[in-house]
């Protein structure tokens, strides 16, 4: 069947009322700007390309290894010893930080700002998929445009770097609505269908955390466990489909060349400190709830090796379908593959999911576990926060629980107004590469030095023998002094050095949001000089014993009596 190219004139049609049409060629029906076609069909979504998941894998491994295992070992310890909160642990350890508690917070709710949203994408597709022809699979719809191909149609279809597949069309344009806003300097009106979906989830967040550790320890009974059910039935759905070897081909393979580039690590330990969360204070809100002789050292080891096990596994269910995909498009695994983070959750995965069998069961477990995924990081995160304000003001809060954390949830949907515009995208990935990543490292590698360099390593270890009874060996002593710091300040380096380009759906940011992004990373991170200077004014006496008055533990740690934390809120 001969069909009409896709770059003919009819394809290459005017937006309708400038309804759709956006200056520097973005979005305009899907269509590249004026000498960018090449480039708009290689980077279609906007997304970073993977180049080789196997060369991710061993900088993935050694970060993990000398940088976020001990440090995660390192916070449940001294939650676990201090029974305090990201805050108030600082008394007990070295006061002039105390910075980074507050740091923390700020991190924290500009996390909730935005990765609530996204859940509230993974709630749209998921109230969409209980239908009985998924609505990404069509080129019939009123959101779709002349560039919309579906090739896993019967029809003889032709793919051109113009073509649109319907998923990438209805995340666009139908969830996304990105047609209706020019950039972040008009990112548009609120969609109402998005707000709804967000409030939605901060409504299960707030019922699941409002009673403490209690509540939202039975609620991660089922959202921490219905995952990996879910992952299996995918991993042996996905193996099972045409071409799935070659997207496991694609994924173990390494590219060592890609060793030598900068980013790849630089991306490796983003991902293993927030798969693992030091850095963010929900190990030590979790931890200070733990018994005081619990074996922190076996929790630490096995919950890290599960968590990167996890990850693993969790490649093998994305790339099976990748290549599938590229079984089903003719194409090299690298093209489907270019595309990570939300393009992959919510164009390229259920694209494949819609062209299964069952694909509305499939669709539907899919998007229940990105739901339970994120709520576990919510819990975690808002948890954190609430642990450490409520150890700092218990005579405030400590009765008022359930209010605190109603004002904490309210503020955190207003602060996700922005990211619920029409060019909410815009704002959830300038969130995503500046807010956090560097914010939280830092916080890391400074909490790493308050410990081992200031409050003692070897005061540390001691601490630690006296609850698990042994003393950490010589490789966690070295991780924590040197190896986990450098390692730390190298990424920071890196970052600073050479800042992402940031570029979303052929849209490429101004150059005035670098600055932006810094000035959002430093308003976190600015607490913690901020409360240096602070805390040397306030103390008296000269600037020597100003500073030994302000490195010195002001209140000792009780050893309680019993196993239960006496302080509990």
């Amino acid at each position: 069947m001969e069909t009409t190219p896709l770059n003919s004139k009819n394809g290459q049609s005017a937006c309708k009322d400038g309804e759709d049409c956006q200056e520097n060629g973005i979005l305009q029906k899907g269509l590249a700007g004026p000498g960018n076609k090449a480039e708009a069909g290689q980077i279609s979504n906007g997304y970073s390309a993977v180049q080789s998941p196997g060369a991710f894998l061993i900088p993935y491994t050694i970060m993990a290894i000398f940088g976020g295992i001990p440090l995660f070992y390192m916070e449940l310890a001294l939650g676990q010893y201090h029974r305090n909160g990201c805050i108030s642990i600082w008394k007990k350890i070295c006061p002039i930080f105390k910075g980074i508690g507050f740091a923390i917070c700020i991190i924290a709710f500009y996390i909730a700002s935005y990765y609530n949203t996204i859940m509230a994408w993974a709630l749209y597709y998921l109230i969409s998929s209980f239908t009985g022809q998924l609505p990404w699979t069509s080129c019939k719809n009123s959101w779709n445009t002349d560039n919309c191909t579906n090739y896993f149609s019967e029809d003889n279809i032709t793919w051109t770097s113009h073509s649109i597949s319907p998923a990438e069309e209805f995340y666009t344009r139908h969830v996304l609505q990105v047609h209706q806003s020019r950039g972040l300097d008009d990112v548009g009106g609120i969609s109402w269908q998005l707000a709804l979906c967000t409030m939605s989830i901060f409504t299960i967040v707030y019922f699941s955390i409002w009673k403490g550790v209690r509540s939202s320890g039975k609620v991660v009974w089922v959202t921490a466990t219905f995952p990996y059910i879910i992952l299996s039935i995918l991993l042996v759905r996905g193996a099972t489909l045409p071409g799935a070897w070659r997207g496991v081909v694609f994924y173990l393979k390494p590219n060592w060349q890609k060793l030598l580039e900068t980013g790849v690590w630089v991306d490796a330990a983003a991902q293993i400190f927030f798969s693992l969360g030091p850095g963010f204070g929900v190990l030590l809100a979790y931890a200070s709830y733990n018994k005081f002789n619990n074996n922190c050292y076996q929790d630490a080891l096995v919950t890290s090796i599960v968590n990167c096990m996890t990850s693993f596994m969790s490649g093998f269910v994305i790339f099976t379908v990748l290549g599938y995909m590229a079984e089903m498009r003719n194409e090299d695994v690298s093209e489907v593959a270019k595309d990570i983070g939300p393009s992959l959750l919510f164009i390229t995965y259920p694209e494949a999911i819609a062209n299964m069998p069952a694909a509305t069961f499939f669709a539907i477990i899919f998007f229940i576990m990105i739901i339970t995924l994120g709520l576990d990081s919510t819990f975690a995160g808002l948890e954190g926060v609430i642990t450490a304000v409520l150890d700092e003001f218990p005579h405030v809060w400590a009765k008022r629980r359930e209010w605190f954390v109603l004002a904490v949830v309210i503020t955190c949907f207003f602060g996700s107004l922005s990211t619920l515009t029409f060019g909410g995208a815009y704002v959830v990935k300038l969130l995503e590469e500046y807010a956090t990543g560097p914010a939280v490292l830092t916080v890391a590698l400074l909490e790493a030095i308050a410990v081992s360099w200031f409050y003692g390593i070897n005061q540390f270890c001691s601490d630690v023998k006296e609850m698990v009874g042994f003393s950490p060996g010589w490789f966690w002593r070295i991780c924590w002094v040197a190896i986990s710091p450098i390692f730390l300040l190298f990424i920071i380096c890196s970052f600073l050095s050479s800042p992402p380009e940031l570029r979303l759906f052929n849209y490429n940011y101004p150059r005035w949001t670098v600055l932006l992004g810094y000035c959002i990373g430093t308003s976190s991170f600015i607490c913690i000089p901020a409360y240096i200077i602070y805390r040397l004014i306030i103390t008296p006496g000269t600037f020597k014993e100003r500073i030994l008055k302000s490195i010195t533990p002001e209140t000792p740690t009780e050893i309680p009596f019993g196993d239960l934390r006496l302080n509990a809120v």
